[in-house]
C-alpha cells in the first residue's frame, strides 16, 4: 500500500459539475475513494464555474467535508501573497526593479543593499536559508522576530547568481515589503484587496479566530514527521553536502544541502501548521487557509486579464509584467530543476501537458491553484491529507490534467460548431 493511501473508504461527494467537465469529477471521486481525508476542487472556464465539488472527511473522526470547509494549503499561499504585491505594484507603490531597501531600509544591511524586488519574487535573492536564520521553527509565529532575523542575515549566495526556492522566507520578504509601502497589516490587506472585492468565501493568511472552526485537520502519515526530525535533518544535510560536492567533480551543478536550509528549520518535526495558533499567525509562504472556490475565483480573475464580474484586481499591463517568464540564472539551489518562474508564480505541469501561458503555485501535500489566460481557465484543489513535494503531488497534476483536457475538448467542440454554422 502506498504512503498516504488507505483501504477504499465510503464515498462522500457533493457539489456541481458541468457536463463538459465530468472527468474532473471522476478524477476527484477516484482520489476520495483511495486517499484518507477529504478534498475540494473548483474550476472556472470562460468566466463561469464549471466544477465546484467537495467530499471526503475533514478530520480523523470522519466528520464530513462540507461546502464551507477550508484547508491549510502550504505553498499555494505564495501565489496569493504575490498577487497582493502585484496589486500595489500596479498602483505605483512598488517597482520590481527597485532595491528592497528603498522600501524597507533595515533590510539593506549584511550585504543585501542591492537586492531587488524582482530578485525576491523570482527566488534569486539568496535568502532561502531559514535554518541558519532562526533557532527554532516556532519563531515563524512571531512576525517581528522573523523580520529582524532576515534583516541581520547575509545572503547564502550573491543575489541574482543562483535560483533557490525560498520555501518559508518568501512570504515574510514579500509581506514586509507590502507592509512598508502601505503601513497596514498583511493579513488585513488580503481581505481588503482580494477577498472582499471578489466576494470570496474563504481566503485567509492569518485567520481570525471566528473562522477557525471551518478548518480541516491536517492528516499526514507518521513518516512525514520522522523525515523532518531535526537530528535526521542534520545527518541528511551532511550527506547531501557531500553528494553535492561529488556531483560538482563530474560537472553537475547542484546544492542539495540547501534543501534542508530552506525547508527544515530546527523543530519542524513538531510544528503543526494546522493548529489554531499557527493558523492565526500570518506565514505568507506556507499557512494560507482556503476554499478551492476562493482560489479558483482569484485565479479566474487573473486568467481573464485581471478583471472579473466588474471587479478589476490588476490592469492588463501589470498582469503581463507579473506573469512574464523570468530569465533563469542557470544555477539552482533547493529545487534542482527549472520551475519556469514568473514573479511569484511558477509554471504549471499536468498529466496532460504543460500549458505554456499558465501560472500559479502548488503546495506540499497536494494543494494547488493556477490560471491559464490562453484558455480563460483556472483550477484549484485543496486537500488535508497525503504526502508530496513542495509543489504538490500527482493528485494536483491529475486534477489539473483533467481540467486542461476538458477545456481543450470544449474549445474544439465550440470551434466545430462555429464552423458548421458558418457553412449552413
Amino acid at each position: 500500500m502506498l504512503l498516504g493511501l488507505k483501504k477504499k473508504q465510503a464515498l462522500n461527494l457533493d457539489g456541481m459539475v458541468h457536463p463538459d467537465f465530468v472527468s474532473v469529477g471522476e478524477t476527484l471521486r477516484h482520489m476520495l475513494q483511495n486517499y484518507s481525508g477529504g478534498a475540494a476542487v473548483c474550476v472556472y472556464h470562460r468566466g463561469e464555474p464549471v466544477v465546484d465539488l467537495w467530499g471526503g472527511y475533514r478530520d480523523d473522526e470522519d466528520t464530513l467535508w462540507t461546502r464551507d470547509t477550508m484547508a491549510p494549503s502550504f505553498s499555494t499561499t505564495k501565489g496569493v501573497a504575490a498577487t497582493l504585491l502585484h496589486i500595489f505594484a500596479d498602483r505605483g507603490l512598488i517597482d520590481y526593479d527597485e532595491r528592497v531597501a528603498t522600501y524597507w531600509p533595515e533590510f539593506g544591511q549584511a550585504g543585501k543593499s542591492r537586492i531587488t524586488v524582482r530578485q525576491v519574487l523570482s527566488h534569486q535573492s539568496g535568502l532561502y536559508h531559514i535554518r541558519q536564520m532562526i533557532d527554532h521553527v516556532d519563531r515563524m509565529l512571531d512576525w517581528k522576530y522573523m523580520i529582524g532575523a532576515i534583516e541581520a542575515t547575509k545572503p547564502a549566495h550573491p543575489p541574482g547568481k543562483r535560483t533557490g526556492y525560498h520555501g518559508l522566507t518568501f512570504g515574510f520578504l514579500v509581506g514586509e515589503i507590502i507592509q512598508r509601502v502601505t503601513g497596514k497589516k498583511f493579513s488585513t490587506l488580503v481581505q481588503q484587496e482580494i477577498a472582499r472585492p471578489l466576494k470570496l468565501d474563504g481566503l485567509y493568511i492569518g485567520t481570525p479566530q471566528r473562522e477557525l472552526p471551518r478548518a480541516a485537520q491536517l492528516m499526514f502519515p507518521d513518516v512525514t514527521r520522522r523525515l523532518a526530525q531535526t537530528s535526521l535533518g542534520d545527518k541528511l544535510e551532511k550527506g547531501a553536502s557531500g553528494l553535492s560536492k561529488a556531483l560538482g567533480y563530474i560537472g553537475l551543478d547542484s546544492d542539495l544541502s540547501s534543501i534542508f536550509d530552506a525547508l527544515a528549520p530546527r523543530g519542524v518535526s513538531d510544528f503543526d501548521f494546522g493548529s489554531p495558533e499557527s493558523l492565526r499567525a500570518a506565514i505568507p509562504a506556507a499557512n494560507g487557509l482556503f476554499t478551492a472556490r476562493s482560489l479558483a475565483k482569484m485565479y479566474a480573475t487573473l486568467a481573464n486579464g485581471g478583471e472579473f464580474e466588474g471587479v478589476r484586481l490588476l490592469s492588463a499591463g501589470a498582469l503581463e509584467q507579473a506573469t512574464t517568464l523570468q530569465r533563469p540564472t542557470g544555477r539552482l539551489s533547493v529545487i534542482p530543476f527549472d520551475m519556469r518562474w514568473r514573479l511569484g508564480y511558477h509554471g504549471v505541469a499536468t498529466t496532460r501537458g504543460f500549458p505554456q501561458q499558465a501560472f500559479g503555485h502548488f503546495g506540499f501535500g497536494g494543494s494547488g491553484a493556477w490560471a491559464d489566460p490562453e484558455r480563460d481557465l483556472s483550477v484549484a484543489l485543496i486537500v488535508n491529507s497525503g504526502l508530496g513535494s513542495p509543489f504538490g503531488d500527482l493528485r494536483t497534476a491529475r486534477i489539473s490534467g483533467a481540467a486542461l483536457s476538458c477545456a481543450n475538448a470544449r474549445s474544439r467542440t465550440a470551434g466545430l460548431l462555429k464552423g458548421s454554422l458558418a457553412l449552413a
